[in-house]
């Protein structure tokens, strides 16, 4: 059986069977423009489903009604605009970076970035990578559930982590194979939007500073990255560069970073989100890498 396991990124999200739905159809609609009967049999199988570790994280869940009329207005796009391109790296995008990059090398600089999107983005995660209130193993228990059953099954596995979704995915792998001797969970990693790429997250991985003999997850196959033109949270695109040791040592087969061309254009009431899961679940750059590994699977 195969199975598309996808983790979520920070913030509240919708209650779980109604995100999972409104994500699956951004899914399913760029997969049908390349491949009608890929796209039929993932949803027929019911092959799709949601790591949900954001109530448990937050607390509360977001009206679903404030997502439906922007992913509506996505998937009804004939085409994007001029402005649309314009949009995914204006003058503010170029200034965010640079503070980005000086808080990624200086963390001491973060209290005093005056930029609140890229402040928040920083700080956020210090909660998972603190771990209080025991709240990240929570939210690993979450992701490894599934790939627990997947293995047990036999199952072929594509995991999907956007943005800090990708993370607790690559932690949870790690423990899943060295703490429990999980050796085959995921047949392709696919991060979407991720900040693994980054310095200051990179140090703050579950393995980090532990001298662990075995540094890496080694129970991926293979491993595709895809960041959009802009996304911040994703600001340093390639992973491909940093876990190059894993092909090298043979914990996995292949690292591919699919970056170049790659646009999200989901808008709501801000303007455009280049980050947003509907925006990454709808480009055909995505839809191609889940695409190809249902055929080859």
């Amino acid at each position: 059986m195969k199975r598309i396991i996808f983790t979520p990124g920070k913030n509240i999200k919708p209650a779980e069977n109604l995100h999972k739905q409104l994500l699956l159809r951004c899914l399913l609609h760029s997969v049908g423009k390349l491949d009608a009967d890929v796209a039929h049999e993932i949803e027929t199988t019911d092959a799709f489903s949601l790591v949900a570790w954001n109530f448990t994280f937050y607390g509360k869940a977001r009206d679903i009604s404030m997502d439906i009329p922007w992913v509506d207005q996505l998937l009804g796009m004939d085409a994007p605009q001029a402005q649309d391109f314009m949009d995914a790296r204006p003058m503010a995008y170029r200034v965010a970076k640079f503070m980005y990059q000086l808080g990624d090398l200086m963390p001491w600089l973060i209290p005093l970035i005056p930029d609140k999107r890229v402040k928040s983005s920083i700080q956020e995660t210090e909660r998972y990578f603190n771990n209080h209130d025991n709240i990240a193993c929570r939210i690993r228990d979450f992701q490894k559930a599934p790939l627990r059953e997947a293995h047990g099954k036999q199952d072929k596995v594509l995991l999907i982590g956007h943005s800090m979704g990708s993370v607790i995915a690559y932690d949870s792998l790690w423990e899943l194979h060295h703490l429990e001797g999980l050796h085959h969970c995921v047949d392709c990693l696919l991060t979407i939007g991720s900040p693994l790429g980054m310095n200051f997250v990179q140090k703050r991985l579950i393995n980090h500073g532990n001298h662990h003999p075995d540094p890496y997850p080694g129970n991926i196959r293979k491993w595709v990255n895809v960041s959009a033109r802009g996304d911040l949270v994703a600001l340093d695109a390639s992973v491909a560069n940093d876990f190059s040791e894993m092909v090298k040592r043979k914990y996995i087969n292949s690292i591919e970073d699919r970056t170049k061309g790659v646009y999200n254009f989901y808008r709501d009431e801000k303007g455009l989100n280049v980050h947003k899961s509907y925006g990454y679940l709808a480009n055909p750059v995505v839809a191609k890498t889940v695409t190809e590994w249902w055929n080859s699977a």
